[in-house]
């Protein structure tokens, strides 16, 4: 997220204005003795636009400290016991003896059986994790494996995991790919000849391909490593010196010295919604992010920098990536109003804690929620409220919409248009793509102008919101992190033109300064 070539850029700049024209009827009408020539109504002039922050600006995304981010800093999970198998995880089973994976018919909702000799959705279950060693398994439809109601018959039709739904997995000792999987009745799950799966196994095992309590898992997909996580993964107990630490040290007082004295103008810092309860989150999160985002303000103050809030965690994932702090891949924010409310509460607690500080520049009410999961009117009611909430505290602070992933990339202009101060965030990514990990931080920079310039054009339109449009580029060096691009832009009758720089990583900006 950093940039040695935004310097270069700045010239190209121009600062957006802010101008009010009053326009009055100095005239007066006569007056005569006979009569009194009424005067004409008189409009009152309009209220002055707010002082909003400065543009342009330069920003720092501090991204992978206040949320968890495992591949931003995996060592931060290198004390889990059993770190492979973390909340989200995508096993499938397969019966030493049978040849047939587990697999849940229809996807959820009725019978768990051992019959299908290739594995795939049916087949792929997702962990609960409740300690090292104890899970639920989720299947695809979303219903939870458990025994049934009489013989220890394995069926899924649960909604929600309770003691029926709890399993152990007992790892060989010489491969910890082999398992037994121990039910709630202190039996073993076996797959019996007839395909059926049953908790009624009580015998010792010498894990060979005979015994039918023996079970090869598979782990699939991309394992989640999100603060759900990592504060699931430890406990919270013991969660909390791992995050407390990491806190304290990963960003610090000298980074925001270093931000400032390299010609920047902000930081974004992205934040889960249990921060609103803070220092007493709910489990498995860690109360004290709270006092790291105070302490951030308290720098941002001291060294002149603003400060762009960033919901990047929202209630219930709007998203179903780590940085959502999903649990297990699964995208519930807004799919009931009492989602959306409690996500206007964790808005209206930032707003309202942060408002007085000269440093609050923006609040970003929600970072990349997925189409089309989060649909555009749930996002949009979402977003009115948001901004209302941010209003009641703060009539100068940008309030940043994220554009959906996956949506029409001009979807929210006509409903931004008529709220002052509000900006559009749309994304571009190249991180993932491994033609740019050898690009220098400018050829970052010119590809973004070159190939996306009509795309920009389009979400750029006249006397529209100022526009946000993010881009991750590659840095030469993988370990470093990350970098982001971002600018704000908006519509002019004369012209269309950059409005800001650059967000991008810290660490990485320090690599390359």
């Amino acid at each position: 997220m950093g940039c040695r070539g935004g310097a270069r850029l700045l010239p190209l700049v121009r600062r957006l204005c802010f101008v009010v024209v009053l326009l009055c009827a100095p005239c007066l009408c006569s007056v005569s003795a006979a009569k009194r020539t009424p005067r004409p109504a008189v409009k009152p002039p309009p209220s002055p636009a707010p002082a909003y922050p400065a543009l342009p600006v330069r920003a720092v995304c501090l991204g992978g400290w206040l949320v968890t981010e495992g591949w931003i800093l995996p060592p931060l999970f290198d004390g889990i016991p059993n770190k492979d198998l973390l909340d989200g995880t995508q096993v499938q089973f397969k019966s030493a003896l049978r040849k047939t994976y587990i697999t849940a018919d229809q996807g959820g909702g009725g019978a768990v059986l051992a019959n299908r000799t290739l594995a795939s959705d049916w087949e792929t279950f997702k962990l609960w994790r409740i300690n090292e060693t104890t899970f639920n398994f989720r299947a695809p439809g979303g219903q939870f494996v458990g025994i049934g109601a009489s013989d220890g018959i394995i069926v899924a039709t649960a909604t929600a995991p309770a003691l029926p739904e709890t399993f152990q997995i007992v790892r060989c000792p010489f491969d910890k790919d082999r398992v037994r999987i121990k039910a709630a009745n202190g039996y073993f799950v076996q797959a019996i000849a007839t395909g059926e799966v049953i908790a009624d196994y009580g015998e010792p095992t010498r894990w060979s391909d005979w015994d039918a309590s023996v079970f090869l898992m598979t782990k699939v997909g991309q394992q989640l490593q999100g603060e759900y996580q990592l504060c699931n993964g430890y406990g919270t107990d013991k969660a909390a010196p791992v995050l407390r630490d990491h806190w304290n040290t990963y960003i610090v007082e000298d980074d925001f010295k270093f931000i400032a004295s390299s010609g920047l103008t902000a930081v974004r810092i992205p934040v889960g919604w249990w921060i609103a309860s803070d220092p007493n989150p709910p489990a498995p999160y860690v109360g004290g992010s709270l006092q790291a985002l105070d302490n951030a303000f308290k720098w941002a103050e001291k060294y002149k920098l603003g400060v762009i809030i960033d919901l990047h965690a929202a209630p219930g994932s709007q998203n179903p990536w780590e940085h959502s702090s999903s649990r297990d891949g699964t995208q519930e924010w807004g799919t009931t109003d009492a989602n959306i409310a409690q996500t206007v509460q964790v808005i209206e607690f930032l707003a309202s804690r942060y408002a007085t500080s000269p440093s609050l520049f923006a609040v970003e009410l929600m970072n990349e929620p997925l189409a089309p999961r989060a649909t555009l009117e749930s996002l949009t009611r979402y977003y009115r409220d948001g901004y209302d909430a941010v209003r009641r505290h703060s009539p100068a602070a940008y309030v940043v919409m994220s554009n959906r992933l996956s949506g029409n990339k001009t979807e929210l202009l006509p409903f931004a248009a008529g709220l002052q101060g509000a900006v559009i965030d749309v994304h571009y990514y190249t991180v993932f793509n491994s033609m740019f990990s050898n690009f220098t931080v400018q050829q970052n920079i010119d590809f973004v102008r070159t190939n996306f310039s009509g795309e920009l054009a389009a979400v750029t339109t006249q006397n529209g919101p100022l526009t946000f449009v993010g881009k991750r580029g590659a840095p030469p060096d993988p370990s470093i992190y990350y970098y982001y691009y971002y600018y704000f832009l908006r519509g002019k009758k004369e012209r269309k033109g950059w409005i800001a720089g650059f967000l991008f990583s810290v660490k990485f900006m320090r690599f390359v300064w």
